[in-house]
């Protein structure tokens, strides 16, 4: 166990400014960085002068990986070699990992599988839904906002399954659903936006037409509570480079409810979702629980890297991660007000914190271009087409003199 203390949510109260801007808010930033009790987390990753708000992205390094990865390719791989499938652990890593995420997406044990793409498991987790729902459903709901590889899977998906495909946004799927309804596959958190969707109230709604649920949870796990056994959602993915700081293309994880998962049929069946994988059987009978969401090979190397950035969580609570992240976000807005030229940019996220997730989104003329000007001056974020400027920030290692800093050199590269 860490000797860390364990972190409660805190509740950030900027201090009103009494001087002029630019040292009324750094001072402000200070002192919220000094009542900040996730602040003591940044010295558990890689970082250097700039400020990194693009871990909605890619995640920072943590600190412990690197040091882990050597074991295992020195150790478990260069000495041990085949003994390391049982000795070292690889072989029930998938199950294992998954159950060091579950509590950061609200599930007990035993629901969650890593590996493979998130497009693989929102293949898997989509068709298994259909299949799930049986023949007498005949229509896919889908995200119409969604991230693009979403979308394309859904239409193959209902291609595949013989179903239609109906693209809604998400304040439309009540009333789009009916008793046709198979299956909804919905964002917890909007890519473009950071536009956090209602997922108690959608996932409601989807099960009162006895359809099933199934939530893309990239952008929102490991910031945010999610709740998805509370929620009763039925399948859920997410990738793990992002806000979880595994690393680039780490592996993803597949959640099946535990009531549904003897009735979970994948159609990417394996020889490691088989319930005797050393058999060698020209039959398939699939494995019980969580791994019925395995298919082949663990990307071992890449899934041990994430294992060892997942014990950066050791002691948090994700309600912490929450608090600070709605404080962070609020702040930011506040600055980027005080900072940049009126008229320059327009936030697209939600004021509201119960529809914000972790990211700021700001429409800029010209985003582009002063994107690339912001990290040549050592802030990075993104840009997404044609115009948008998009700003991760991850509670863990983000502090509020990061915030105020970000928005000053955006003030001053629009001024």
């Amino acid at each position: 166990m860490s000797d860390r203390p364990e972190f409660a949510a805190p509740g950030f109260t900027a201090p009103e400014a009494t001087a002029p801007a630019a040292t009324a808010l750094a001072v402000v930033a200070k002192e919220l960085d000094a009542a900040d009790e996730l602040a003591v987390l940044r010295a558990e990753f890689v970082l250097d002068e700039a400020v990194y708000l693009d871990g909605n992205s890619l995640g920072a390094l943590p600190a412990a990986v690197p040091g882990h990865l050597e074991d295992v390719v020195r150790r478990q791989w260069g000495r041990l070699r085949i003994r390391s499938w049982d000795e070292s652990g690889w072989w029930t890593a998938p199950e294992r990992i998954g159950d060091r995420i579950a509590p950061l997406v609200g599930a007990a044990p035993g629901q969650i599988v890593v590996g493979d793409s998130t497009s693989v498991n929102v293949f898997k987790a989509l068709v298994g839904a259909v299949r799930i729902a049986g023949d007498g459903r005949d229509e896919i709901l889908v995200d119409a906002t969604t991230f693009p590889t979403d979308g394309y899977i859904a239409e193959s998906a209902a291609r595949m399954t013989g179903r239609t495909l109906r693209p809604v946004t998400p304040a439309q799927v009540p009333a789009a659903l009916s008793d046709r309804t198979a299956a909804v596959l919905l964002n917890h958190v909007d890519y473009r936006t950071g536009r956090l969707h209602d997922l108690p109230a959608l996932t409601a709604a989807v099960h009162e037409a006895g359809a099933l649920a199934v939530w893309d949870l990239c952008h929102s796990a490991g910031a945010l509570p999610v709740g998805l056994d509370g929620h009763g959602v039925d399948l859920a993915v997410g990738c793990t480079y992002k806000y979880l700081n595994g690393g680039p293309g780490s592996p993803a994880y597949l959640y099946v409810r535990r009531a549904l998962q003897d009735r979970f049929d994948s159609p990417l069946p394996g020889w490691n979702s088989h319930a005797e994988p050393f058999g060698m059987r020209g039959d398939f009978e699939p494995a019980p629980g969580a791994a019925r969401g395995r298919v082949g090979t663990p990307d071992i190397l890449s899934m041990l890297a994430l294992e060892a950035a997942l014990g950066v969580w050791e002691g948090v609570s994700i309600e912490a991660v929450r608090a600070k992240s709605l404080a962070l976000t609020d702040f930011f807005l506040r600055c980027v007000a005080a900072y940049v030229p009126e008229g320059r940019v327009e936030s697209l996220t939600p004021e509201r914190h119960e529809e914000r997730g972790s990211q700021v989104a700001l429409r800029c003329e010209d985003a582009g271009d002063v994107m690339k000007r912001l990290i040549e001056r050592g802030v990075v974020g993104d840009f997404r087409r044609p115009d948008v400027l998009r700003f991760g920030f991850t509670p863990l290692y983000v502090g509020f003199a990061d915030v105020e800093r970000a928005a000053r050199v955006l003030g001053d590269v629009l001024g």
